[in-house]
């Protein structure tokens, strides 16, 4: 008898997931929440059709365990990326980070759709995409994060 996957699986292993619907970017939007990243490392390269950020994750896979929360960073990925845009960011404050919040999906036709980063302060990224592609992996040891605290969003 095969069995599912279960949370406690991941351990202490890096995160490295790929989305392919629109159920999958909900898994990899849930583990993004609360990254923050520089403007600067976000990248659209239009020959390869890729738009990339470097984030740094708080990982809320680990939240469970003992010890102070922790960050990681990680690589977060859109293959076939179209176009980009953006609203609400000042792309000449270079020194600007930003706070992901979540990552929703808008699906057109035959595939096409539009992927938009929920940023903090009514800010957004949009990438149009041929096709729902999107990775996100852990490129770095986790690090105990510099306020000491979890996120929190009170309700």
């Amino acid at each position: 008898m095969v069995e599912d996957a279960r949370f406690e699986d991941g351990g202490e292993q890096p995160v490295a997931l790929k989305a392919l619907d629109g159920d999958d970017l909900q898994v990899i939007s849930a583990l993004v929440q609360d990254a923050v990243f520089p403007i600067t490392e976000m990248t659209w390269d239009r020959t390869k059709r890729r738009f990339a950020v470097l984030l740094n994750r708080f990982r809320w896979e680990d939240r469970g365990r003992k010890g102070a929360p922790e960050r990681v960073q990680s690589v977060l990925v859109f293959e076939d990326a179209m176009a980009v845009a953006s609203q609400g960011i000042d792309q000449t404050d270079r020194d600007m980070v930003l706070s992901l919040l979540a990552l929703e999906w808008a699906p057109g036709e035959d595939g096409t759709g539009r992927i938009t980063l929920v940023l903090a302060g009514d800010g957004a990224v949009a990438v149009e995409v041929e096709a729902l592609e999107v990775t996100l992996k852990d490129v770095t040891r986790p690090y105990i994060a510099p306020s000491g605290k979890a996120p929190d969003h009170p309700e």
